[in-house]
């Protein structure tokens, strides 16, 4: 190979290995469906179907680490009133956790019963949250069949920007999808999911409907499309109050959406569900013999056909309870919205099922609608420039201060007890989820490039997924026998050649060989870009990959510290049986070589410059780097180690040893 660029560009035919990483997920989540499907398929009778829902609520439960503990008094402060032709809107500003601020608009028509019924309209992902105009046409549809509505905002959008320091004149740069991927992630590793605090305000926000005297608490709903919906179907598992539903554009089948290519932000994700058999039909069985109305858009990106399927797959369950004609399936000819035809459509349904049974037909006119500044309930738009910090707090505050008491619960523990938690933890998510098989390894010599020999190797790191590397070593004879081998892990890995090369060529001077290793997805092993996105930031390929992992209860960082495991072996073929090997670990991707240490004494860590601190530290972080953050996602590692910590539990035993 006659330059680096070459060696970077490089594609061995021995295999096409980019599909394997994607075909290797797809493999076990398509039989852990298959799986589902037949648990539930195995229902039979009522007694089956309650144990059924009651497993549902126990796994999504567990799914999100739990729900927030304080119930505290909402601290409702109602902000303004405006009047308008049939209804009047309060701007409200709750409090559902302390410190935490919601912003909404509570829709109270001029012409209802005495005490009625109420929906709580969920938003999807809209910057303008419940003043989106949009949103706002929406809601009044509900508010003309005689329904008072709560529109709350949700986190990261309308008026609950966790960084409202990044507005711009237009738009914000961190707002919903990404705010929530972003804090997202951090939760993983603190062992909770961010949808814990949408459901949490969700049930916050039917307290405040509940106790308003103008609404019947035994008479409540709620809606949302999108991310909306999502809330709304969360909500339908988690509280026993609500009286009748609509999700919105979200109900689908998640072995067909994962099969046409979409990725969700990281309150759509609930780690480990699909491993215990649970999808969509669940969501909906859970809420059986309830009213449900599901709302679709039949060329939305969640398919069509998977909404229909896990529907028509359900009716059996509200026909068990004797309330088949229950469940309903509305559809629109459109794109991901909730269209106006929708919005009658759930008008209607809550109209019959909240207002005893009336018979709701949609006007020729609309209401008429408020200007969006009507709907604004803090003074600045964001309630985070209102009520500064320490006085309001974010999910990033709440991160810290789980992580901080991670850290004191960890320190309660000696250092060989700390080291064997975590040695048990690790393997039960590194090791125990991995198939065995033999490395089967390959060679082809590339010839030299800047006085630098280079070999590619590759071989199996489990069965149906490859592994690669260059064996890299100096072109200048030398007679001192076999040279110690390095094994560099970075992110890119081969493709990534040019900025390591100093080091490279040096390390190689100084008598050594290096491998540089690819891991599963990176280097030529990099799956095929999805739509077009950037693979390894948010959204892109990688994400959806490391997703699908954390669905089956499993992480593309376990994987991959399986993968630098596995190269011990190899070490083992290349000459070096039984020797302690270092890794050279230059960025984020040291997080692997350094867990591995606590599964192998073989594994010694070379930080350089850049290499990554710690999961703490990482976790706190108000902003970071988003390119590969989800292959460095493990939920639940803080509650039984760090990095730090760990080397001096390793360091502590070692020296009892000797």
């Amino acid at each position: 190979m006659d330059s680096i660029a070459g060696l970077e560009q490089y594609v061995c035919t021995l295999y096409d290995t980019k599909d394997q990483l994607k075909r290797h997920i797809f493999e076990r989540a398509d039989e852990a469906f298959a799986r589902g499907d037949q648990t539930r398929d195995s229902i039979s009778g009522e007694t089956e179907l309650k144990r059924r829902k009651e497993q549902v609520k126990e796994a999504f439960l567990r799914a999100i680490g739990g729900l927030p503990g304080d119930n505290g008094p909402l601290e409702a402060k109602a902000t303004g009133r405006h009047e308008a032709a049939g209804y009047t809107v309060e701007n409200l500003v709750l409090e559902p956790r302390p410190g935490h601020y919601a912003t909404a608009n509570l829709y109270l028509p001029h012409e209802r019963e005495e005490r009625t019924g109420a929906v709580l309209f969920l938003c999807g992902h809209e910057l303008e949250g419940k003043h989106s105009p949009y949103y706002h046409r929406v809601v009044l549809r509900l508010v003309q069949a005689g329904l008072i509505v709560l529109a709350l905002d949700p986190l990261g959008q309308g008026e609950r920007l966790s960084w409202p320091e990044s507005l711009d004149p237009d738009r914000p740069t961190v707002w919903g999808t990404k705010e929530h991927q972003q804090l997202g992630a951090q939760c993983y590793m603190a062992g909770h999911s961010i949808a814990r605090y949408f459901v949490h305000d969700a049930i916050r926000a039917l307290d405040y409907l509940a106790a308003r005297p103008e609404v019947d608490p035994a008479r409540l709903g709620v809606t949302g499309n999108s991310g909306g919906g999502t809330q709304t179907a969360m909500l339908m598992v988690c509280d026993d109050r609500l009286a009748a539903a609509a999700p919105g554009t979200f109900i689908m089948n998640r072995q067909q959406y994962m099969h046409a290519g979409g990725v969700q932000d990281a309150e759509q994700v609930w780690p480990g569900w699909s491993a215990e058999g649970f999808d969509h039909e669940d969501l909906l069985l859970a809420f059986a013999p309830k009213p449900l109305l599901v709302l679709a858009a039949q060329y939305d990106f969640f398919p069509i056909e998977a909404t229909r399927r896990t529907v028509e797959r359900c009716r059996r369950f509200w026909g068990m309870l004797g309330r088949e004609e229950e469940l309903i399936l509305a559809e629109d000819a459109t794109t991901h919205r909730y269209t106006d035809r929708l919005a009658l459509e759930a008008a209607a349904f809550f109209a019959r099922t909240l207002l005893n049974g009336k018979q709701w037909t949609a006007p020729a006119k609309e209401l008429p609608a408020l200007p969006t500044g009507c709907l604004i309930c803090t003074a600045t738009g964001q309630v985070r420039l209102d009520m500064p910090a320490p006085r309001s707090r974010s999910v990033l505050e709440e991160n810290r201060e789980i992580a901080a008491r991670l850290r004191q619960e960890r320190a309660g523990h000696g250092p060989g007890e700390a080291l064997q938690r975590a040695r048990d933890w690790l393997a039960a998510r590194v090791l125990a989820p991995r198939q065995s098989c033999s490395l089967n390894p390959r060679r082809v010599p590339l010839g030299e490039t800047d006085g630098l020999l280079a070999d590619y190797l590759l071989w199996w790191s489990q069965p149906g997924l490859m592994n690669s590397g260059y064996l890299f070593r100096s072109a200048a004879p030398s007679s001192d026998g076999p040279s110690p081998l390095t094994v560099a892990v970075w992110q890119g890995g081969t493709s990534r050649l040019a900025g390591h090369w100093e080091w490279l060529a040096e390390a190689c001077r100084a008598g050594r060989s290096v491998l540089v290793l690819n891991v599963s997805g990176e280097g030529p092993h990099e799956p095929y870009p999805l739509y077009g996105k950037p693979s390894r930031r948010f959204f892109g390929i990688m994400h959806k990959l490391a997703d699908e992992l954390l669905w089956l209860g499993d992480s593309l960082a376990a994987l991959r510290v399986h993968d630098v495991l596995r190269t011990l072996e190899l070490a083992d073929w290349l000459g070096a049986a039984g020797k302690r090997i270092t890794f050279y670990t230059p960025d984020q991707y040291a997080l692997y070589a350094r867990l591995a240490t606590a599964l192998e004494e073989r594994v010694e860590t070379e930080r350089a410059s850049g290499s990554f601190a710690g999961i703490e530290e990482w976790v706190g972080a108000s902003n970071y780097d988003e390119e590969d953050a989800m292959s460095l996602v493990m939920p639940g590692i803080l509650g039984f180690l760090d990095l730090a910590e760990l080397e001096q539990w390793l360091s502590a035993t070692a020296h009892r040893r000797e």
